[in-house]
């Protein structure tokens, strides 16, 4: 059990049915009433963010996370298998907790997967990818002007942009928290 007054930055709890990642949280101390605890709360299951108030001393069940790396295997048009490496147990995902992450996935490539309760919630790619760029238009020559940048779509279909001199073919590097390019390979 976690009383509210021990909230922090990552904290999971269960609420009201629903599993919940404290985002942000601020204990308060008004010069008049009792102190409470005002949190900004994420479901892990849905993802939709809340703030709420709470007594600090009401208590919730810890949540247990598991988090695991797993290899994206393949799509079945509906579902999308990944397997443990460690087990070479395979677990098909919903194309809504994947939808994101396949941005920056290829087939073999891994990811990290959150489950609850034997429930994946959450596939996340690696920080870094190198992917191919399959479509981009040509730099014009003597467009030096600083910091211009062209489309350019990549092997998984995902579109970003990119300094004038990537062409079709160059291999790049995407962090895929922001989905920025970072360098050419």
């Amino acid at each position: 059990m976690i009383s509210a007054g021990d909230f922090r930055k990552g904290v999971t709890f269960v609420m009201d049915g629903d599993v919940y990642q404290v985002v942000d949280f601020q204990h308060v101390k008004p010069g008049k009433g009792a102190a409470f605890v005002r949190a900004k709360i994420r479901s892990v299951l849905n993802g939709g963010a809340k703030e709420t108030t709470f007594n600090p001393s009401e208590k919730f069940e810890n949540a247990v996370i598991e988090t695991k790396q797993m290899q994206y295997l393949y799509s079945d048009g509906e579902l999308y298998y990944f397997m443990d490496n460690d087990t070479y147990e395979q677990m098909p995902i919903e194309k809504d907790f994947v939808e994101d992450a396949l941005n920056f996935m290829r087939e073999n490539d891994m990811a990290t997967i959150q489950i609850y309760q034997n429930k994946p919630f959450n596939v996340t790619p690696e920080n870094f990818v190198e992917l191919e760029v399959t479509e981009t238009e040509p730099g014009v020559k003597g467009d030096t002007t600083s910091g211009a940048t062209k489309a350019a779509t990549v092997e998984t279909g995902f579109t970003l942009l990119v300094p004038l001199f990537v062409d079709r073919g160059d291999i790049i590097r995407i962090d895929t928290r922001s989905g920025e390019y970072m360098s050419r390979v």
